[in-house]
């Protein structure tokens, strides 16, 4: 997979952002291992922009290890500094699992009634309402009436 490809300025948005940030993966001394590289791919999909630190002292190997990860895991390489490597990748959008034909869960509902004089403080109760109910001005929790389909209605006027 080829890496991302960002302009100077989106570079710049980024660095700033991996500033306060804490390396999450380190490559020791046995280098870019598989179990390395899986680590930093489950660190991108989870943060997106992370920071690795390499414990070796080589500057090209670490510019090797930069290049073969964004190549790797289709990331783009913010920053080289030091013995700290940035990378970036963008968060993939959760695929959210909707179950059809499922009615509403059960709700929490705040009721409020207050005093009939005025000066007494309200009383609050929290109530579970389960889908097929409704809470009622009064504050009463009563089943939900079951809907009709509408009909077609025939006029007798000819």
């Amino acid at each position: 997979m080829p890496q991302i490809n960002l302009t100077p300025a989106q570079r710049k948005d980024k660095r700033a952002d991996a500033h306060h940030l804490d390396p999450v993966v380190m490559i020791g001394g046995e280098g870019l291992t598989p179990a390395v590289v899986k680590e930093t791919d489950a660190a991108l999909t989870s943060h997106g922009l992370i920071k690795v630190r390499v414990l070796g002292d080589d500057r090209t190997a670490r510019e090797a290890m930069l290049a073969q990860l964004c190549d790797e895991l289709n990331a783009a390489p913010i920053q080289h500094i030091g013995k700290l490597l940035v990378l970036w990748r963008p968060i993939p959008e959760k695929a959210r699992a909707e179950r059809e034909g499922a009615m509403p869960g059960p709700r929490v509902v705040k009721i409020v009634k207050f005093s009939k004089s005025g000066n007494a403080r309200p009383q609050v109760s929290k109530v579970k309402v389960m889908g097929n109910e409704r809470v009622t001005q009064g504050g009463e929790i009563k089943r939900a009436k079951r809907r009709k389909p509408t009909s077609v209605k025939k006029s007798f006027a000819d």
